[in-house]
């Protein structure tokens, strides 16, 4: 995968699971999540909270399938960008907020976990560049991310783990749709023209 000054990024595959489980501790990064709160249904969720999700995404990763892409700095997992097509995400499809804009297949992008002393440094950023090498191998055209554009500053980052849109925005996002204040749908389409200006090239 990519490289951005002293960072290295890769997608989670299996021999990747152990510095994964150690990124995220021992409450699954929060509150047992594991990253599975846009996989389930929330009573699966809720059911099978802590445990039962870390066991539920390592057979994700065990049946080939890759979730989230990996950053590390000098060889330590340092911070997670979950991805995936839209339709792995149950959850999506639930929120009156995140529903589909049409009828095209994206990639999307819904959550970011990093560890503490790498917050507010531009990671999640360099990782959004990352995930969409990652797309672009697998013949993806459109990713979508899910933001929060906060009306104050110095929201606590625990609080943004969908990214904030400035992020996206540097990654060269655009906003397509808004049905909530603080929670923008940013697109990144793959060698589409806006108003005459051709979208980045990753």
């Amino acid at each position: 995968m990519q490289q951005m000054d002293n960072y290295k990024f890769y997608p989670l595959t299996p021999e990747r699971w152990n510095d994964f489980e150690e990124l995220f501790g021992k409450r699954g990064a929060c509150g047992g999540c594991w990253c599975m709160w846009w996989r389930l249904k929330r009573a699966d969720f809720n059911r099978q909270k802590d445990e039962g999700n870390r066991r539920a995404m390592r057979r994700l990763i065990d049946s080939g399938k890759i979730p989230g892409i990996l950053a590390y700095d000098r060889g330590k997992a340092v911070g997670w960008c979950s991805v995936g097509r839209r339709e792995d995400f149950t959850a999506l499809e639930k929120s009156r907020i995140l529903k589909p804009i049409d009828d095209e297949p994206v990639w999307s992008i819904v959550c970011f976990f990093i560890s503490k002393e790498y917050r507010k440094t531009g990671l999640s950023t360099r990782l959004i560049t990352a995930v969409l090498e990652f797309v672009k191998t697998q013949g993806g055209k459109i990713v979508e991310g899910y933001p929060i554009e906060p009306k104050k500053e110095n929201v606590p980052t625990v609080f943004a783990w969908t990214g904030f849109a400035s992020a996206f925005r540097k990654a060269g996002f655009r906003e397509v749709v808004r049905r909530s204040e603080t929670r923008p749908v940013m697109r990144f389409y793959f060698n589409k023209t806006f108003n005459g200006t051709r979208t980045t090239q990753i």
